[in-house]
């Protein structure tokens, strides 16, 4: 390696603003940077550590970086994300020109044809990014049955960088893995209840769950409209804020963003190392659950993170209880999901041009994989009861609108807004370990940052041949917010984030790491 290539990013971190300079600069184009992601996968990939994080690759992202690489020549850049590679959750429909399918995973949907582009993936694409392929994730965002997170049948296992069997969370398994070991630049996931907020715990990167109806969910394959958000997975906070300043707005094939306050700030600017002084930071303590609890060095290192905002100026309110917590531990948050997803995805495969399995209907897919068992359903990962169960639904009765009401009144009237109101708060801070519900049920944002990692004498606990906690293995802080309080947790995160500097703190197992890096054009 010259010297000039060793100033070149390091692509193991290197984001998009870094990135972006040295593209300005032509110490290399995006071919190069596209051309070195698609070796780092091959290395890592189905190779060496297996990480199966990434289920496609974009045939054509070369061509797309080609000719974006000859625009940024002749008129110049679009934006701060010309240019550069963006990985997406494989629930987000892209239309078959790019190469890629649209399969939440799973054999069903293998060559099927959407009818347009998901609407962040046109707010990508008219930014300039290059769609370098599509991230494994857990089949259907794990609504299909209580198996280890990671796995879909086309993907086989996703693990996690950080350890031989780590669990890389989940829904958006693949996205979280990708962006932490720098397969990729940016990342997208989706959350329903945790998609985005375990998988970047669980591979210490930086999620942000938007507000639902912050980002457009139209072409995004469902399980409920009434929780479903689009979100950045990135390795900081800044790229994260950069990415969801893009993909933030309206969309009129998504009626849910149409009620979004205008414009859409610039998220960008909420990064402010100062963002913590004067803030009332509350920990709702009810609401952390005796399985995390237990979890010494988790809870040790949460309280200790209080300590710091502390000592950046926040006022720290613990506990700060929501008064609907023990309500919300004894819900059934299934109730609306099962019928929701039965109509949604009903409506979704009904839409699609083009299905070679024929699969147009729930009970459709439930027969598939019976049928192809081998393929769907194989030994320790055949449960696929929650399709069952979504199948059995009766619509949109009376039952489900009080369920629906009953989840609004928990988790925001009576859940996050009263204890935010009640303690005069800014924001509600809890470890990023099965605490997604309350802001889940409500539609209100979340911002995940890295929190530290557990020790080399962790006690290991498998589920199937993936385990988590175990040795090395990252968690995460979740800020956690009202709706469209996103600029305001993105600052808290930063100015955590720039004093802790968790992420950087420790680097996944060797094997995981790619050796692929930048040339100098």
């Amino acid at each position: 390696m010259t010297s000039s290539e060793h100033c070149l990013p390091d692509l193991y971190e290197a984001g998009i603003v870094e990135l972006q300079a040295a593209l300005d600069a032509g110490r290399f184009t995006s071919v190069d940077l596209v051309t070195a992601y698609l070796a780092r996968i091959e290395e890592v990939n189905l190779h060496g550590a297996e990480l199966r994080a990434v289920l496609q690759v974009s045939p054509v992202a070369l061509d797309a970086a080609a000719i974006l690489d000859e625009e940024r020549q002749r008129s110049g850049k679009r934006g701060v994300l010309h240019g550069i590679p963006v990985l997406l959750k494989d629930n987000m429909a892209t239309l078959p020109s790019e190469g890629l399918g649209t399969t939440a995973g799973s054999h069903a949907l293998y060559n099927s044809i959407v009818p347009d582009d998901a609407g962040v993936v046109k707010r990508l694409r008219n930014a300039g990014a290059i769609i370098l392929g599509k991230a494994n994730m857990s089949e259907f965002a794990h609504f299909r049955g209580p198996v280890p997170s990671g796995w879909s049948g086309l993907g086989g296992q996703c693990k996690s960088a950080y350890h031989p069997k780590g669990s890389p969370g989940g829904s958006s398994s693949g996205s979280g893995v990708a962006a932490s070991v720098g397969l990729v630049t940016v990342t997208l996931g989706t959350e329903t209840d945790g998609s985005i907020t375990s998988p970047s715990a669980n591979n210490n990167v930086v999620g942000i769950k938007p507000t639902v109806g912050l980002t457009s969910r139209a072409g995004v394959l469902p399980i409920a409209a009434a929780q479903d958000t689009v979100g950045p997975m990135t390795r900081t906070v800044q790229d994260a804020a950069i990415v969801l300043s893009v993909i933030a707005g309206e969309d009129p094939n998504d009626r849910r963003t149409l009620s979004q306050p205008h414009p859409v700030p610039d998220y960008s600017k909420a990064l402010d190392v100062n963002a913590l002084r004067g803030k009332r930071i509350g920990v709702p303590r009810s609401s952390i659950p005796s399985d995390t609890i237990d979890v010494q060095s988790i809870l040790s290192a949460f309280d200790e993170s209080l300590r710091i905002m502390e000592s950046l100026g926040a006022t720290i309110v613990d506990p700060a209880n929501l008064p609907s917590a023990e309500e919300i531990k004894g819900l059934n948050r299934l109730q609306v999901l099962h019928v929701d997803f039965k109509i949604e995805l009903n409506e979704y495969l009904a839409a699609l041009k083009e299905v070679p399995t024929g699969v147009r209907t729930l009970a459709d897919l439930i027969q598939f994989n019976i049928d192809h068992a081998e393929l769907e359903l194989p030994e320790g990962y055949s449960n696929q009861g929650i399709l069952i169960d979504s199948e059995a639904t009766n619509g949109r009765d009376e039952a489900y609108g009080k369920a629906l009401a009953r989840n609004l009144e928990l988790g925001a009237t009576r859940g996050i807004d009263a204890a935010l109101k009640e303690y005069k708060l800014d924001a509600l801070v809890l470890p990023a370990r099965d605490t997604t519900t309350p802001a889940a049920i409500a539609g209100y944002p979340t911002v995940t940052v890295p929190l530290g990692f557990f020790p080399e004498d962790e006690p290991i606990k498998y589920d199937g041949n993936i385990a988590y906690p175990a040795p090395g293995m990252p968690f995460g802080l979740s800020f956690i917010g009202t709706a469209f309080d996103e600029y305001a947790l993105i600052g808290m995160a930063y100015a955590f984030e720039q004093k802790t500097k968790f992420r950087t703190s420790r680097r996944a197992i060797a094997e995981a790491i790619p050796k692929t890096q930048l040339k100098e054009s």
